[in-house]
């Protein structure tokens, strides 16, 4: 039977206000205190978070510039390096245990990948994998960062939590700040570049929500 998987948007959040969220959920998952399935979406003010493989390095503007520019600077547990968040950028936090899902990691991130791709395909976009690297690519330049964390449940199933970013009417020169995931020789791209034209927001986060149900076979 599909698992039942509610759907929550955040609207704009401050990044440290989803990620206590999130956190919370995905601690009641781990317990077991609280079973429900949830989907966050969430919209961000500017934002570089560095994951667990990541380092300052890869943030090459420098900190008085990130200050007057509003951008908060941000050390976490996903995995991947360096990434951006801001306007424009559809960020899907799936809280879940992947009992459901055969509790198999590899196929979550699959998962992940495949329901972006099948969105962009709607709009004429080919959303590919990288062999090297996560994420959903159009040609060499990346579309969407995917950077999940999983721990383990007392009873050997998986809870992630963290997820996906889909540039959909990004300001793409917000990258230049860093280096996106640690790649130095790749592009990053958006909805809006490769369409020619600005994207509505809002009917990208109803995209994704339908090919997350097609791909991962939830109910509501």
């Amino acid at each position: 039977m599909p698992t039942t998987v509610e759907w929550v948007s955040l609207g704009h959040r401050q990044y440290d206000e989803a990620l206590d969220m999130q956190m919370s959920r995905a601690q009641a998952l781990l317990t077991g205190a609280d079973e429900r399935q949830t989907i966050y979406t969430v919209e961000h003010p500017p934002t570089i978070t560095i994951g667990r493989n990541g380092t300052t390095d890869n943030i090459v503007a420098d900190q008085s510039f990130l200050e007057a520019q509003g951008f908060a600077v941000r050390h976490v547990d996903r995995g991947g390096d360096v990434t951006y968040h801001g306007p424009g950028q559809l960020v899907v936090y799936p809280v879940l245990h992947l009992a459901p899902w055969g509790n198999d990691v590899k196929q979550f991130v699959r998962n992940l990948e495949e329901s972006v791709i099948r969105a962009l395909a709607e709009v004429d976009i080919e959303g590919k994998r990288h062999e090297e690297y996560p994420g959903v690519w159009v040609a060499d330049a990346k579309i969407c960062a995917v950077g999940a964390r999983v721990k383990k449940r007392p009873s050997g199933e998986f809870v992630t939590y963290h997820g996906i970013a889909l540039n959909v009417n990004t300001n793409l020169a917000h990258f230049q700040t860093i280096v996106p995931c640690g790649i130095a020789d790749k592009d990053v791209t958006s909805v809006e570049r490769e369409t020619g034209h600005p994207a509505d927001f809002d009917a990208w986060e109803t995209k994704l929500r339908q090919s997350f149900y097609d791909v991962f076979q939830f109910e509501i």
